[in-house]
């Protein structure tokens, strides 16, 4: 029987745990905080859980629009938002441990590090345990990127771990980088009640995504009453008394009653033997690994945030799932970029797949592009939706969907369609031949599509 060992319980690992176990080999999983990794614990489960709240209060402030008197603006309680953000946070990782239990899978509860290519050594509550391997997977995730002028201290200044120890709404936050992350909490911050200043060291938030979705975002934040500050890349961060200062290059400050710094991600990669191993790692330590989750050492895969493929649990998982498939010979679907869907968790969202401008743009790709308003979709009126848009890319002649943007609420909910044609190649013929629900938000998917037709 072959035996796998997995570092690290996050989607990447405990995916691949599973298809390990369903195709036969014998699994051990070391993880150090509990399953689910990060992702469950402190990162995408928690934070989506609040957005979640966030997004009521933003649906109860609009309703005087559509017919509905709320006697008074609702405020939430913080604390009481903060326990059932860890506690569904703490069900989900107990839910997945007992999954990957009940198939077989041995858990090892502690840190562990490779001393040879097939030798795993970890260091666990009851000691320390040798771990022969005829495989091994790393999917030890990463942590928040903080600086040396502005340390974290929990109570004040946060990194996005720490947000869910306070007790008391923030009278200001302050959110110091406008990628995902950093567009993510203040649109939550912002939709809860709380003052946000937004620091971008860009032209525009969300810098990577499409410059309309981005664009759109940054009005929208305007308009409900955020600052967005672009082009200005924090100094230092400090604190007075119950005060937050944050400094900024051109000698500016800000002030604020709490700091969240979103400045990117470290992955957890230093003191597992990687070094002694000969593993190569790329710039900022992440390991490097081919589409089908190889490192350059034989037997050893990496899987998730610390190769830094695609961070997206989703591709972490798919990541892990595929390293188990090629090392235990089942059939192999190598990872392909172009087909990784994704959502930015703002309020309204953005969904992407597939090529996006830039790529189009930097490969030189004749294509076809349709983009319609959501406000002229029927569901959207009767919501109240104003804001949000769906594009879609073709190529030119064959009319094949290579990508598409959707910005919108549930935006992660109407991409999929979007998303299967992608996979699958299909043209937009095929889209706008499917039935769409009259009236739906998704009816605006198959407008854009009839839109990209060519008579033949």
């Amino acid at each position: 029987m072959t035996h796998v060992v997995i570092i690290g319980g996050g989607p990447g690992g405990y995916e691949a745990a599973l298809v390990a176990r369903r195709l036969g080999a014998e699994v051990t999983l070391v993880e150090r905080d509990g399953l689910g990794g990060s992702t469950v614990l402190t990162d995408c489960v928690p934070s989506k859980t609040l957005i979640a709240t966030s997004d009521l209060l933003h649906e109860v402030s609009r309703s005087a629009e559509l017919g509905v008197e709320v006697p008074r603006a609702p405020r939430p309680d913080l604390a009481a938002v903060n326990d059932r953000v860890l506690r569904l946070a703490a069900a989900q990782s107990t839910d997945i441990a007992d999954r990957v239990s009940a198939i077989g899978v041995r858990i090892l509860k502690g840190t562990a590090r490779l001393v040879e290519p097939h030798l795993v050594v970890a260091d666990t509550e009851d000691g320390q345990v040798e771990l022969p391997a005829d495989g091994v997977l790393i999917a030890t995730g990463a942590h928040p990127r903080v600086s040396a002028d502005a340390q974290p201290d929990g109570e004040r200044i946060l990194t996005w771990e720490q947000v869910y120890g306070l007790r008391e709404l923030p009278e200001h936050m302050i959110v110091v980088g406008s990628g995902v992350t950093g567009a993510e909490f203040a649109s939550a911050y912002n939709g809860l009640g709380s003052e946000v200043t937004l620091v971008s060291s860009r032209a525009q938030v969300l810098p990577g995504e499409d410059p309309d979705a981005a664009a759109l975002i940054e009005d929208v934040f305007t308009k409900r009453g955020m600052h967005v500050m672009d082009n200005s890349r924090m100094a230092s961060t400090r604190r007075e008394g119950d005060q937050v200062v944050v400094t900024l290059t051109d000698g500016r400050t800000v002030t604020g009653s709490h700091c969240l710094l979103a400045l990117g991600s470290i992955p957890n990669t230093a003191g597992i033997g990687l070094e002694e191993v000969g593993v190569t790692q790329g710039d900022g330590g992440f390991i490097e690994v081919d589409k089908v989750s190889r490192t350059n050492i034989p037997g050893v895969y990496a899987a998730g945030d610390c190769t830094g493929v695609f961070m997206l649990a989703s591709v972490a998982a798919v990541q892990g799932r595929i390293a188990m498939a090629h090392l235990l010979g089942d059939a192999v679907h190598p990872l392909d970029l172009r087909k990784v869907s994704s959502n930015i968790f703002t309020s309204p969202e953005i969904a992407a797949v597939g090529l996006g401008q830039r790529e189009i743009e930097e490969q030189g790709l004749l294509v076809d592009t349709a983009m319609l308003p959501l406000s002229s979709n029927p569901r959207a009126k009767m919501q109240g939706v104003h804001d949000g848009f769906v594009k879609l890319y073709a190529r030119q002649g064959t009319g094949t969907l290579i990508g598409g943007v959707v910005v919108g609420p549930r935006a992660s909910e109407l991409i999929h369609t979007v998303s299967v044609g992608v996979s699958a190649s299909l043209t937009v013929d095929h889209i706008a031949d499917a039935f769409s629900i009259y009236p739906s938000m998704s009816g605006t998917v198959g407008e854009a599509a009839r839109r990209l037709h060519r008579q033949v």
